[in-house]
Protein backbone atom coordinates (compact mmCIF):
# COMPACT_ATOMS: atom_id res chain seq x y z
CA UNK A 1 0.00 0.00 0.00
CA UNK A 2 1.28 3.43 -0.89
CA UNK A 3 2.30 5.88 1.51
CA UNK A 4 0.13 8.16 0.41
CA UNK A 5 -3.08 5.86 1.13
CA UNK A 6 -1.81 5.10 4.69
CA UNK A 7 -1.76 8.54 5.15
CA UNK A 8 -5.17 8.65 4.10
CA UNK A 9 -6.30 6.40 6.14
CA UNK A 10 -4.35 7.37 9.82
CA UNK A 11 -4.16 11.00 9.96
CA UNK A 12 -7.77 10.87 11.17
CA UNK A 13 -7.09 8.24 13.91
CA UNK A 14 -3.68 10.17 15.23
CA UNK A 15 -5.54 13.23 15.75
CA UNK A 16 -8.04 11.50 17.78
CA UNK A 17 -5.34 10.24 19.36
CA UNK A 18 -3.88 13.62 20.40
CA UNK A 19 -6.60 15.59 21.27
CA UNK A 20 -7.41 12.48 23.47
CA UNK A 21 -4.44 12.55 25.15
CA UNK A 22 -4.39 16.25 25.54
CA UNK A 23 -8.09 16.79 26.70
CA UNK A 24 -7.43 14.12 29.32
CA UNK A 25 -3.77 15.04 30.60
CA UNK A 26 -5.13 16.53 33.66
CA UNK A 27 -8.34 14.47 34.08
CA UNK A 28 -8.85 13.79 37.81
CA UNK A 29 -12.38 11.74 37.25
CA UNK A 30 -12.56 8.64 38.43
CA UNK A 31 -14.29 7.44 34.99
CA UNK A 32 -11.87 8.72 32.38
CA UNK A 33 -8.23 8.53 34.03
CA UNK A 34 -5.60 10.42 31.62
CA UNK A 35 -4.92 8.11 28.69
CA UNK A 36 -1.39 7.81 29.35
CA UNK A 37 -2.60 6.03 32.34
CA UNK A 38 -4.57 3.88 30.41
CA UNK A 39 -2.15 2.87 27.64
CA UNK A 40 0.50 2.50 31.22
CA UNK A 41 -1.78 0.14 32.49
CA UNK A 42 -2.43 -1.51 29.00
CA UNK A 43 1.55 -1.88 28.59
CA UNK A 44 1.68 -3.59 31.74
CA UNK A 45 -1.35 -5.90 31.11
CA UNK A 46 0.30 -6.94 28.43
CA UNK A 47 3.73 -7.43 29.55
CA UNK A 48 3.24 -8.97 33.12
CA UNK A 49 -0.83 -9.76 33.30
CA UNK A 50 -2.47 -12.41 31.62
CA UNK A 51 -4.02 -9.98 28.75
CA UNK A 52 -1.81 -11.64 26.54
CA UNK A 53 -3.59 -15.31 27.12
CA UNK A 54 -7.08 -13.01 26.85
CA UNK A 55 -5.95 -11.54 23.57
CA UNK A 56 -5.31 -15.14 21.74
CA UNK A 57 -8.06 -16.98 23.14
CA UNK A 58 -10.40 -13.92 21.73
CA UNK A 59 -8.50 -14.22 18.50
CA UNK A 60 -8.57 -17.49 18.18
CA UNK A 61 -12.71 -17.15 18.30
CA UNK A 62 -12.51 -14.98 15.82
CA UNK A 63 -10.90 -16.36 13.38
CA UNK A 64 -12.23 -19.93 13.67
CA UNK A 65 -15.82 -18.57 13.96
CA UNK A 66 -15.23 -15.90 10.89
CA UNK A 67 -13.53 -19.06 8.99
CA UNK A 68 -16.54 -21.98 9.40
CA UNK A 69 -18.96 -18.46 8.45
CA UNK A 70 -16.77 -17.88 4.81
CA UNK A 71 -16.58 -21.75 4.36
CA UNK A 72 -20.00 -22.44 4.57
CA UNK A 73 -21.88 -18.92 3.30
CA UNK A 74 -19.45 -19.24 0.17
CA UNK A 75 -21.03 -22.76 -0.24
CA UNK A 76 -24.24 -21.97 0.53
CA UNK A 77 -24.52 -18.93 -1.23
CA UNK A 78 -22.77 -19.87 -4.85
CA UNK A 79 -25.72 -22.80 -4.63
CA UNK A 80 -28.59 -20.66 -3.69
CA UNK A 81 -27.80 -17.78 -5.81
CA UNK A 82 -27.55 -19.98 -8.87
CA UNK A 83 -30.38 -22.26 -8.51
CA UNK A 84 -33.78 -19.92 -8.31
CA UNK A 85 -36.31 -22.46 -6.99
CA UNK A 86 -33.86 -23.16 -3.99
CA UNK A 87 -33.55 -19.37 -4.02
CA UNK A 88 -37.54 -18.49 -4.11
CA UNK A 89 -37.55 -21.44 -1.16
CA UNK A 90 -35.36 -20.46 1.21
CA UNK A 91 -35.88 -16.33 0.84
CA UNK A 92 -37.75 -16.28 3.77
CA UNK A 93 -35.98 -18.42 6.19
CA UNK A 94 -32.69 -16.15 5.33
CA UNK A 95 -35.08 -13.14 5.76
CA UNK A 96 -36.14 -14.67 8.98
CA UNK A 97 -32.72 -15.75 10.15
CA UNK A 98 -31.32 -12.09 9.16
CA UNK A 99 -33.96 -10.24 11.63
CA UNK A 100 -33.12 -12.05 14.49
CA UNK A 101 -30.32 -10.83 16.87
CA UNK A 102 -27.95 -13.26 17.21
CA UNK A 103 -27.58 -11.83 20.91
CA UNK A 104 -30.84 -13.52 21.92
CA UNK A 105 -29.39 -17.28 21.58
CA UNK A 106 -25.91 -16.15 24.02
CA UNK A 107 -28.25 -17.55 27.15
CA UNK A 108 -29.61 -20.46 25.18
CA UNK A 109 -26.10 -21.56 23.95
CA UNK A 110 -24.22 -21.53 27.18
CA UNK A 111 -27.00 -23.30 28.82
CA UNK A 112 -26.69 -26.02 25.96
CA UNK A 113 -23.01 -26.38 25.26
CA UNK A 114 -21.39 -25.04 28.32
CA UNK A 115 -18.68 -21.86 28.58
CA UNK A 116 -15.62 -23.27 26.88
CA UNK A 117 -14.61 -22.27 22.83
CA UNK A 118 -16.67 -24.31 21.24
CA UNK A 119 -20.28 -22.43 21.77
CA UNK A 120 -18.14 -18.84 21.36
CA UNK A 121 -17.09 -20.06 18.15
CA UNK A 122 -20.82 -21.53 17.36
CA UNK A 123 -22.28 -18.05 18.16
CA UNK A 124 -19.53 -16.05 15.93
CA UNK A 125 -20.28 -18.55 13.14
CA UNK A 126 -23.78 -17.92 13.71
CA UNK A 127 -24.16 -14.57 13.65
CA UNK A 128 -21.56 -14.15 10.74
CA UNK A 129 -22.78 -16.54 8.05
CA UNK A 130 -25.80 -14.58 7.06
CA UNK A 131 -24.28 -11.75 6.02
CA UNK A 132 -21.40 -13.81 3.66
CA UNK A 133 -24.35 -15.66 2.83
CA UNK A 134 -26.52 -12.88 1.83
CA UNK A 135 -23.80 -10.97 -0.32
CA UNK A 136 -22.50 -14.07 -2.33
CA UNK A 137 -26.20 -14.79 -3.23
CA UNK A 138 -26.30 -11.24 -4.20
CA UNK A 139 -23.05 -11.42 -5.73
CA UNK A 140 -24.32 -14.79 -7.66
CA UNK A 141 -27.85 -12.84 -9.32
CA UNK A 142 -25.43 -9.93 -10.14
CA UNK A 143 -23.58 -11.66 -12.95
CA UNK A 144 -24.35 -10.88 -16.13
CA UNK A 145 -27.11 -13.26 -17.81
CA UNK A 146 -23.86 -12.85 -20.98
CA UNK A 147 -22.12 -14.78 -19.18
CA UNK A 148 -24.15 -17.25 -17.88
CA UNK A 149 -25.23 -18.06 -21.19
CA UNK A 150 -21.35 -18.62 -22.57
CA UNK A 151 -20.81 -20.91 -20.34
CA UNK A 152 -23.80 -23.08 -21.11
CA UNK A 153 -22.82 -22.61 -24.59
CA UNK A 154 -19.33 -24.02 -23.88
CA UNK A 155 -21.44 -26.77 -22.40
CA UNK A 156 -19.03 -26.23 -19.13
CA UNK A 157 -19.68 -28.53 -16.45
CA UNK A 158 -22.08 -27.08 -13.59
CA UNK A 159 -19.27 -27.66 -11.03
CA UNK A 160 -16.44 -26.02 -13.35
CA UNK A 161 -18.39 -23.56 -13.89
CA UNK A 162 -19.24 -22.80 -10.45
CA UNK A 163 -15.64 -22.41 -9.53
CA UNK A 164 -14.35 -20.77 -12.36
CA UNK A 165 -17.19 -18.62 -13.41
CA UNK A 166 -19.36 -17.79 -11.15
CA UNK A 167 -17.24 -17.49 -7.82
CA UNK A 168 -14.81 -14.88 -9.33
CA UNK A 169 -18.07 -12.74 -10.76
CA UNK A 170 -19.21 -12.75 -7.28
CA UNK A 171 -16.00 -12.44 -5.14
CA UNK A 172 -15.99 -8.72 -4.63
CA UNK A 173 -19.48 -8.56 -3.01
CA UNK A 174 -18.28 -11.93 -0.99
CA UNK A 175 -15.36 -10.26 0.54
CA UNK A 176 -17.93 -7.16 0.81
CA UNK A 177 -20.09 -9.65 3.15
CA UNK A 178 -16.59 -10.61 5.28
CA UNK A 179 -15.75 -7.48 6.04
CA UNK A 180 -19.19 -6.50 7.55
CA UNK A 181 -19.14 -10.32 9.16
CA UNK A 182 -16.05 -9.33 10.67
CA UNK A 183 -17.62 -6.26 12.68
CA UNK A 184 -20.30 -9.03 13.83
CA UNK A 185 -18.04 -11.27 15.03
CA UNK A 186 -15.97 -9.09 17.41
CA UNK A 187 -19.23 -7.60 18.67
CA UNK A 188 -20.53 -11.51 19.48
CA UNK A 189 -16.86 -12.37 20.91
CA UNK A 190 -16.85 -9.95 23.41
CA UNK A 191 -20.89 -10.98 24.37
CA UNK A 192 -20.03 -13.84 24.63
CA UNK A 193 -17.05 -13.75 26.72
CA UNK A 194 -18.98 -11.60 28.91
CA UNK A 195 -22.05 -13.62 29.63
CA UNK A 196 -20.28 -16.63 30.30
CA UNK A 197 -16.00 -17.64 29.91
CA UNK A 198 -13.47 -17.65 32.26
CA UNK A 199 -10.65 -16.06 30.05
CA UNK A 200 -10.70 -13.47 26.82
CA UNK A 201 -11.20 -10.25 26.38
CA UNK A 202 -14.89 -9.96 27.39
CA UNK A 203 -14.33 -11.79 30.80
CA UNK A 204 -11.29 -9.38 31.05
CA UNK A 205 -13.90 -6.40 31.19
CA UNK A 206 -16.29 -7.77 32.62
CA UNK A 207 -13.79 -8.85 35.82
CA UNK A 208 -12.28 -5.16 35.47
CA UNK A 209 -15.28 -2.96 36.03
CA UNK A 210 -16.61 -5.21 38.50
CA UNK A 211 -13.95 -4.44 40.34
CA UNK A 212 -13.96 -1.03 39.73
CA UNK A 213 -10.65 -0.96 37.88
CA UNK A 214 -11.33 1.74 35.55
CA UNK A 215 -8.05 2.03 33.27
CA UNK A 216 -7.83 -1.86 33.42
CA UNK A 217 -11.55 -1.65 32.13
CA UNK A 218 -10.47 1.02 29.42
CA UNK A 219 -7.67 -0.76 28.33
CA UNK A 220 -9.71 -3.67 27.31
CA UNK A 221 -11.92 -1.75 25.46
CA UNK A 222 -8.62 0.00 23.73
CA UNK A 223 -7.39 -3.53 23.18
CA UNK A 224 -10.48 -5.06 21.75
CA UNK A 225 -10.42 -2.01 19.02
CA UNK A 226 -7.01 -2.12 18.27
CA UNK A 227 -7.85 -6.08 17.44
CA UNK A 228 -11.01 -5.36 15.23
CA UNK A 229 -9.09 -2.35 12.97
CA UNK A 230 -6.10 -4.52 12.60
CA UNK A 231 -8.43 -7.40 11.27
CA UNK A 232 -10.40 -5.06 9.27
CA UNK A 233 -7.50 -3.63 7.91
CA UNK A 234 -5.80 -7.10 7.12
CA UNK A 235 -8.90 -8.45 5.31
CA UNK A 236 -8.73 -4.91 3.49
CA UNK A 237 -5.40 -5.71 2.11
CA UNK A 238 -6.37 -9.24 1.15
CA UNK A 239 -8.97 -8.17 -0.90
CA UNK A 240 -6.86 -5.28 -2.35
CA UNK A 241 -4.57 -8.12 -3.73
CA UNK A 242 -6.90 -10.78 -4.45
CA UNK A 243 -9.36 -8.29 -6.35
CA UNK A 244 -6.45 -6.28 -8.23
CA UNK A 245 -8.47 -6.70 -11.04
CA UNK A 246 -11.41 -5.10 -9.25
CA UNK A 247 -10.02 -2.15 -8.16
CA UNK A 248 -7.55 -0.96 -10.76
CA UNK A 249 -7.64 2.24 -11.81
CA UNK A 250 -9.66 3.75 -14.94
CA UNK A 251 -7.36 3.59 -17.89
CA UNK A 252 -5.55 7.32 -18.75
CA UNK A 253 -6.68 9.46 -20.96
CA UNK A 254 -4.47 10.84 -23.76
CA UNK A 255 -3.20 14.04 -23.41
CA UNK A 256 -4.09 16.80 -26.33
CA UNK A 257 -0.48 18.09 -27.29
CA UNK A 258 -0.31 20.48 -30.45
CA UNK A 259 0.01 19.04 -33.50
CA UNK A 260 3.13 20.32 -35.01
CA UNK A 261 2.64 22.45 -38.35
CA UNK A 262 3.94 20.52 -41.00
CA UNK A 263 2.19 16.84 -39.65
CA UNK A 264 -1.20 18.68 -39.98
CA UNK A 265 -0.19 19.85 -43.55
CA UNK A 266 1.27 16.43 -44.48
CA UNK A 267 -2.25 14.54 -42.85
CA UNK A 268 -4.52 17.00 -45.16
CA UNK A 269 -2.22 16.01 -48.28
CA UNK A 270 -2.51 12.04 -47.29
CA UNK A 271 -6.62 12.75 -46.77
CA UNK A 272 -6.55 14.49 -50.34
CA UNK A 273 -5.20 11.33 -52.17
CA UNK A 274 -7.25 9.13 -50.55
CA UNK A 275 -4.83 7.55 -48.04
CA UNK A 276 -6.40 7.23 -44.70
CA UNK A 277 -4.10 8.18 -41.79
Amino acid sequence: MPWKAILRQLWLPALVFVVLLTATAGSTSFYFPPLTEVLTTLWEELAHGGLVEDLLFSLRNILLGLALATVVGVGAGLVIGEIRTLRLATAPLLDFARATPTVGFVPVIILTLGIGSGPKVFLIFLGSVWPILLNTVSGVQAIGPAVHETARGYRIPWPLRLRRVILPGALPQILAGIRVALSIAVVLMVVSEIYGSPVGLGNFILQSGSSFHVAETWAGTILIGVLGYGLSVLLLLVEHRVLGWYHQRAPRVRSTRPVPAEHTDSTESAKSNGVVV
